[in-house]
């Protein structure tokens, strides 16, 4: 087999299953598919011109779509690292601003805004911004590694970290010393081979974490027969911790301090949250509870006069900007808007009786 034979072999295949791995992505969930979906349409533009035979690139209107989408791959790369490993990540504030700064400076750079730009080294600039993308996600990921209650998924945070930062280390040094049109045949069958895998493995991630509920702990029986005797007595601890403790309304619980309370070991602590209460990260168990009671706060005349700032941290959310963002997700409503809500319901069945 020639080398350009298999140069399109992997190319048409990898475009081929990036395409149908899109509705997979969204059975198994519907949000990490708004960000995959412009990825997959990235990567296979990005394949339709990888290649260093002009005459097995794609000319003409569908050869410069390919050639303009390529430029977009990182930013949508980025999001959807950033939402295999959260499932509640929306591009939004300045993850947003970065990314859609990103999509403007690689429009220019393809030529979309007249010739001018394409003197100017937008590509360096964009070499400069990736970096700043690269060290954002490693920083995300390594966070909120230790909360992570996925095996699989907390396993790979640092091998993503490393995979990605050596592609991005050795895509700069080779810009740099080769150039930025070096491409022979063997390394663009490589990168074209590493996109795919490194994809598909994201794609993997993804699905171990794709199943969750958000039920509440009171819910929980103490006695089940698949449970053992230490699943019952931790169990039992957790409802003691969150029902009369409540812990969860400290902002500075830490995973590390939460296992030492529940006087377990950390595979069993994960285990319990995790598959029993099917929480994918500890954070997200932490705001279920939190938001239980902010909206028994919000819902109260008592606190009707109470500041949301006041409502957010004697919930315990760290911020009244977290606070807003994990409400909002959560009922589709700002606390405000909600509160109102809550409040005009209240005073309508008050006036019915």
């Amino acid at each position: 087999m020639s080398p350009q034979e298999l140069d399109v072999i992997v190319r048409v295949a990898g475009a081929t299953l990036l395409l149908t791995a899109v509705p997979i992505t969204a059975h198994g969930d519907r949000r990490l598919a708004v960000t995959f979906l412009p990825l997959a349409l990235c990567l296979t533009g990005f394949l339709a011109g990888n290649t260093p035979d002009p005459a097995l690139r794609l000319s003409g209107v569908a050869g410069h779509l390919g050639y303009v989408l390529t430029g977009y791959a990182a930013v949508f790369l980025w999001w959807f690292c950033l939402a295999v490993f959260d499932r509640n990540f929306r591009p939004r504030g300045l993850v947003l601003a970065v990314g859609l700064a990103w999509i403007v400076i690689a429009s220019a750079d393809r030529g979309l805004f007249g010739p001018a730009p394409l003197d100017w080294g937008l590509s360096r600039l964009l070499v400069g911004l990736g970096f700043v993308m690269m060290l954002y996600l490693a920083w995300r990921l390594i966070r909120d590694r230790r909360g992570d209650l996925i095996d699989t998924r907390r396993k790979a945070r640092i091998a993503v970290v490393l995979l990605l930062g050596g592609q991005l280390l050795a895509d700069l040094i080779i810009d740099t010393v080769m150039g930025f049109d070096w491409q022979p045949q063997t390394f663009s069958l490589l990168q074209n081979a590493a996109f795919l895998l490194f994809t598909g493995w994201l794609i993997f991630i993804a699905q171990t974490g794709a199943v969750r509920s958000d039920p509440a702990v009171s819910s929980l029986p103490l006695s089940i027969p698949s449970l053992s005797p230490e699943d019952v007595r931790l169990t039992e601890r957790l409802r003691v911790l969150i029902e009369k403790e409540r812990v969860h309304l400290d902002p500075t619980l830490t995973f590390n301090r939460f296992v030492a309370l529940m006087g377990g070991s950390d595979r069993a602590v994960r285990r319990l949250i995790n598959h029993r209460l099917g929480h994918d990260h500890f954070r997200s168990f932490l705001n279920t509870h939190r938001l239980i009671e902010a909206r028994r706060r919000l819902a109260d005349p008592a606190h009707r006069q109470d500041k949301l700032i006041a409502i957010a941290m004697d919930s315990g959310f760290a911020s009244l900007a977290s606070f807003n963002r994990v409400f909002q997700d959560a009922e589709g409503q700002s606390p405000g808007a909600w509160r109102k809500a809550s409040m005009s319901t209240s005073e309508t069945r008050s006036a019915v009786f």
